[in-house]
């Protein structure tokens, strides 16, 4: 496994949905590695390259997990398989169940 040593978080200015994904993971005390793909073209090539050709964000990386415009919960259990020490104390990781059938399905199982 890879040395995770944060949360890969594609952005660009103006995208309220990466403010507000940004808002709830910081405030969750999340280690966040912000990458704005107005300003480095390999951000943005990465982005297309799991994003259909698009340049969706908020796009996130864990270790070997992609995600596009995840919601809290799903970067939390994304993390918690991927980088478990990463995970503040008292942060709730969301049990199986939808969402652990979603993050399944970005992993490719």
């Amino acid at each position: 496994m890879t040395d995770i040593r944060a949360i890969e978080f594609y952005w660009r200015p103006g995208c309220p949905f990466c403010s507000g994904l940004e808002r709830s993971l910081t405030g969750m005390q999340l280690p966040l590695d912000k990458r704005n793909i107005w300003e480095d073209p390999d951000h943005a090539a990465f982005v297309r390259s799991v994003a259909d050709g698009n340049e969706t964000v908020p796009t996130l990386r864990i270790g070997e997990i992609s995600m596009v415009n995840p919601s809290p919960g799903e970067v939390v259990a994304a993390l918690a398989d991927q980088a478990p020490d990463l995970v503040p104390e008292g942060v709730e990781v969301p049990e199986p169940g939808r969402l652990g059938s979603a993050v399944r399905r970005i992993l490719g199982g």
